[in-house]
C-alpha cells in the first residue's frame, strides 16, 4: 500500500470514530425514555379515565332514564277494572245466561280450570315454549326473532311471550314501534312479579280477541262451538289457538278457509312436539270449521232477567235453577204450546214452575214458551202475572174446614143451588151432584159445596189465612173479601199457588220460594194444622188424572178462570210441587180453555220428567181415617150456620179462652198440660178439635183439650145438633201452670 493509501485509510478510520463519537453524543438518555413513557402513561390512563368515567355518566344516566320512563308508565295494570259480561248460573255453576257489556262486547270471566287442558298444550307450543320457566321475557324467543329479521330482512315473529301478549291487551296499542315492544316486555317482567302464571292465563283466556265483539275463550267456544270450553276437541283447541294472532282476517264466520289454514298450521307445529298421534292431528284436520256464529246461552231467560234487574252491580249471579231440568220443561213449553196452538188459536201462551218441597227453592220457572215471540208477548214472565185462580184455592177452603173441625173428608155434604144474598154460584157444568162427600166435592171440584164451606170459614179469614202465609191475593180496588173468592174472584201469581201448594206437601208450613242461590233459607210460615193439610193432600191424591197420568201419584187440583182466560194445574208429590198455566197474556178470553184438558196433561208430562213420583208424607198423629158412619154425629153431615134447637136457649158458645187469646203453656212430664173449656149452650154430645184434631177430654164434669204445644191453635166445639163455635188462641212457653189470658192481634174467625 502506499503512503498516500495509507494516509486515506487513517484519515477515514478518524472520520469513523469522530462519526460514531458524535451519534453517541446525540442518542438519548435512559432518563428522558423514562420520562416520556410516564408522559405517555399518564395520558392513555388520563383516556381511560375520561372513557370510562364517559362510560358510568351514560350508564347512570341511562339507568336514571330507565327508571324515570319505566316510573312514568305508572302502576301495571293487572286487570282489576275490567269490565266483563253479567253472566246468571245455575245451581251447579253452569251459565244460563250472558249479557254483553256495555259497549257491546261478550266478554266472560275464565279460569285455567275452566279449559281442556289440552288448549294449553297446543297453545304453549305454538305461542310460547317456555311460558313456566322465563320471567315474562324470553331472550332466547327474542334472539331468534332478531335472526330471522337479519336472515330474511322481515320481521317473521315478534319473539313475544303469553306475558307480553296479555300486557299488550291490557294496555292497547296500534303501533308496532321499539318503544312500544320495550314497553310490553317491562309491563310483561313486572306483571310476573305481580301475579302468578295461572292468573297470567286467566286474563290471556279473558282478553284474547277472536274476531268482532268477542273476547277471551269462553264467548268464543260458546260463539262457535256452542258450548263451554271445558271440552274441546284437538281442533276446536287449535282454532281456538290460531284466531287471536289475527282475529278479523281468521274470523270462521267471515273467512272460514283463512280460519282452517290457520288451525292447520297450528296443528302441524304441535305434532313437531311429539306429544300427539299423525292419527290425531289427521282426525283434527278433519274436523269442520264453524261457519257461523251461535247465540249466546239463553236459559231461564225470565229468571235471569228478574236477577239482573234486582242486583245490578253483581256481575255473576247463582240461581237455584238446575239447567237440564229448565231446557227440558222450556222444551215441553215449546211443543205443547205448538199443539195448544191448533186447538185454541195462535196468541195462547204457557208458564211453568218447579219447586222442591224441602227447601222452597224453585227449580225451574218457563214464564212463556217463547221468549222473543212478541205476539204472545213472551218477554212477559208469565209466573208473576196476576191472573184469576179459578178453582185452584179450594183445597184451603176445605182446609181450614178441616182445621175448625166441622167437616171431615168423609163428612156428606149437599151439592144443590143455593143463594147468598145477591150471589148465586152454580157448578161449571151447569148440573147438580146432589149429595156427596167432601173428598168427592173436593175432588169434582163443585162448586156449591166450596162456598158453602167458605161461607161457614169465612171469606176474610180465608184471604187473611193465605195472606200470612206469604201468598198476597189482590182484590178489586175498594171491595172487601167475598164467597166469589172461592172460585176465583181475586187476583194472584202462578207463584204464590205453587208456594201454598207445596205448603200442604209440607204438611202445613210454607216456606217463601228462594231463587237466588246465595239467599239463606227463610223461617216457615203457617198455613193450616198438620192433620188438616194431610186431608187436603190425601183427597187430591184421589183425583182422576188426565189421560197421560197415573191415578195415586200425584195429588194436583185444576182450575178455570172466569170467561175461559185462565187455565190452572197445581200438583205436588212428596218432593216436587210444579204449576202450570194456560191463556193469553193479554188476558182475552179462550173458547175452549179448560184446566182439565189444557194445563193438567202439561202438568203429569212435567212430573215425568222429573223422575218417578216421591210418595206423600205419612199421616200425621191425629189423623182419622174412617167412613162416614163411623164419624161423631156432627161430623156425618154439613150443616151450613150455626143450628139451635128448642133444648138449647142459647146458642153455643165457647166462654173461655176467648178468641185471641194468649195462653201460658205448662209442661208435666214434658207433655203440655190440658186447658179446660168453658162452653154455654150446647147439647150433649160435645166434639172438639184443636187443629182439625179430636182432643175431648173430660174429668168430673169439666172439659179439656190439650194443645199441640207452643204456637197457635184453633179450638173447635161442635155439639149434637150440629151447632159450632170455635176460637183461636195462641199458646206461649210460661212457667205459670194457670191460664193467664193476654189479648193480641192475631188471626179471627
Amino acid at each position: 500500500m502506499s503512503e498516500k493509501g495509507a494516509a486515506n485509510n487513517a484519515v477515514s478510520a478518524v472520520a469513523a470514530e469522530g462519526g460514531t463519537a458524535q451519534a453517541v453524543s446525540r442518542a438519548p438518555s435512559s432518563a428522558s425514555i423514562a420520562r416520556k413513557a410516564e408522559e405517555n402513561g399518564r395520558r392513555t390512563w388520563c383516556a381511560r379515565c375520561v372513557a370510562i368515567s364517559a362510560a358510568l355518566f351514560i350508564g347512570i344516566a341511562a339507568l336514571f332514564g330507565s327508571a324515570w320512563w319505566i316510573a312514568s308508565l305508572g302502576p301495571v295494570p293487572l286487570g282489576k277494572d275490567l269490565q266483563f259480561s253479567a253472566t246468571v248460573l245455575d245451581r251447579d255453576g253452569r251459565l244460563l245466561r250472558a249479557y254483553a257489556t256495555s259497549d257491546g262486547r261478550w266478554r266472560l270471566p275464565a279460569r285455567v280450570a275452566d279449559v281442556d287442558p289440552r288448549f294449553f298444550d297446543v297453545l304453549f307450543a305454538y305461542e310460547d315454549k317456555r311460558f313456566r320457566s322465563h320471567h315474562g321475557v324470553d331472550p332466547l324467543a327474542l334472539m331468534r326473532a332478531v335472526w330471522q329479521l337479519v336472515t330474511s330482512g322481515r320481521i317473521r315473529s315478534g319473539g313475544s311471550t303469553l306475558t307480553m301478549q296479555v300486557a299488550r291487551l291490557l294496555e292497547p296499542r296500534r303501533s308496532r314501534t321499539l318503544a312500544a315492544k320495550l314497553r310490553q316486555m317491562v309491563r310483561a317482567i313486572e306483571l310476573e312479579r305481580a301475579l302468578s302464571k295461572d292468573q297470567i292465563l286467566s286474563l290471556y283466556l279473558e282478553l284474547a280477541p277472536y274476531g268482532g265483539n268477542i273476547e277471551g275463550i269462553r264467548a268464543a267456544s260458546l260463539a262457535y262451538f256452542g258450548k263451554e270450553p271445558r271440552h274441546l276437541t284437538l281442533g276446536q283447541a287449535a282454532l281456538l289457538v290460531a284466531l287471536p294472532q289475527s282475529p278479523e282476517l281468521r274470523r270462521p264466520d267471515r273467512w272460514p278457509e283463512a280460519a282452517r289454514i290457520a288451525r292447520d298450521r297450528v296443528l302441524d307445529r304441535f305434532a313437531a312436539t311429539g306429544k300427539v298421534s299423525a292419527d290425531d292431528i289427521a282426525r283434527a284436520k278433519a274436523e269442520p270449521v264453524p261457519t257461523a256464529r251461535r247465540p249466546m246461552p239463553l236459559v231461564a231467560p225470565h229468571a235471569a232477567d228478574r236477577a239482573i234487574i234486582e242486583t245490578p252491580t253483581i256481575h255473576e249471579i247463582r240461581l237455584t235453577i238446575d239447567a237440564d231440568l229448565q231446557k227440558n220443561l222450556e222444551q215441553l213449553a215449546r211443543e205443547r204450546a205448538q199443539n195448544l196452538v191448533q186447538t185454541l188459536g195462535p196468541n195462547i201462551s204457557l208458564a211453568i214452575m218447579v219447586v222442591d218441597n224441602a227447601s222452597g227453592e224453585i227449580l225451574a220457572r218457563v214464564g212463556s214458551p217463547a221468549y222473543f215471540d212478541e205476539r204472545r208477548a213472551g218477554e212477559i214472565d208469565m209466573t208473576q202475572a196476576l191472573r184469576s185462580p179459578g178453582s185452584t184455592l179450594k183445597p184451603f177452603i176445605y182446609g181450614l174446614g178441616f182445621e175448625d173441625g166441622f167437616i171431615h173428608p168423609q163428612t156428606l155434604i149437599d151439592d144443590r143451588p143455593e143463594r147468598y144474598g145477591g150471589y148465586a154460584p152454580r157448578d161449571f157444568n151447569f148440573t147438580f151432584a146432589g149429595t156427596v162427600t167432601v173428598a168427592e166435592a173436593l175432588q169434582q171440584s163443585l162448586n156449591m159445596p166450596a162456598i158453602a164451606v167458605l161461607d161457614r170459614v169465612g171469606a176474610s179469614r180465608l184471604v187473611a189465612r193465605l195472606a200470612q202465609a206469604g201468598a198476597a191475593l189482590v182484590l178489586p180496588e175498594g171491595q172487601a173479601p167475598g164467597l166469589a173468592v172461592g172460585l176465583g174472584g181475586v187476583g194472584t201469581k202462578l207463584s204464590d199457588l205453587v208456594m201454598l201448594y207445596a205448603g200442604l206437601a209440607r204438611l202445613g208450613t210454607v216456606l217463601p220460594l228462594r231463587e237466588r242461590y246465595d239467599t239463606p233459607a227463610s223461617q216457615p210460615r203457617r198455613l193450616m194444622a198438620a192433620v188438616p193439610a194431610w186431608y187436603v193432600s190425601n183427597v187430591l191424591l184421589g183425583a182422576p188424572p188426565p189421560d197421560n197420568g197415573v191415578a195415586g201419584k200425584i195429588a194436583f187440583k185444576t182450575g178455570t178462570s172466569y170467561g175461559y182466560r185462565d187455565a190452572w194445574s197445581v200438583g205436588f208429590d212428596g218432593k216436587h210441587t210444579i204449576g202450570v198455566w194456560v191463556g193469553r197474556p193479554d188476558g182475552a178470553p179462550v173458547p175452549g180453555l179448560i184446566g182439565r184438558e189444557a194445563a193438567a196433561p202439561i202438568l203429569f208430562d212435567a212430573f215425568a220428567r222429573l223422575g218417578p213420583p216421591l210418595a206423600l208424607p205419612r199421616p200425621p198423629p191425629g189423623v182419622l181415617m174412617t167412613s162416614n158412619a163411623k164419624l161423631p154425629p156432627p161430623l156425618r153431615r154439613f150443616r151450613p150456620g150455626a143450628i139451635a134447637t128448642a133444648a138449647s136457649q142459647t146458642a153455643l158458645h165457647i166462654l173461655f179462652p176467648p178468641n185471641g187469646a194468649l195462653l201460658d203453656l205448662s209442661m208435666t212430664d214434658g207433655k203440655p198440660d190440658p186447658i179446660p173449656l168453658k162452653i154455654t149452650g150446647a147439647v150433649a154430645p160435645l166434639t172438639i178439635f184443636v187443629n182439625g184434631v179430636p182432643a175431648l177430654r173430660q174429668q168430673r164434669g169439666e172439659v179439656f183439650f190439650t194443645p199441640d204445644g207452643p204456637g197457635f191453635s184453633r179450638v173447635t166445639v161442635i155439639d149434637g145438633t150440629g151447632a159450632t163455635d170455635s176460637v183461636m188462641v195462641r199458646i206461649a212457653d210460661g212457667a205459670s201452670a194457670n191460664a193467664v189470658v193476654r189479648t193480641f192481634h192475631g188471626d179471627t174467625r
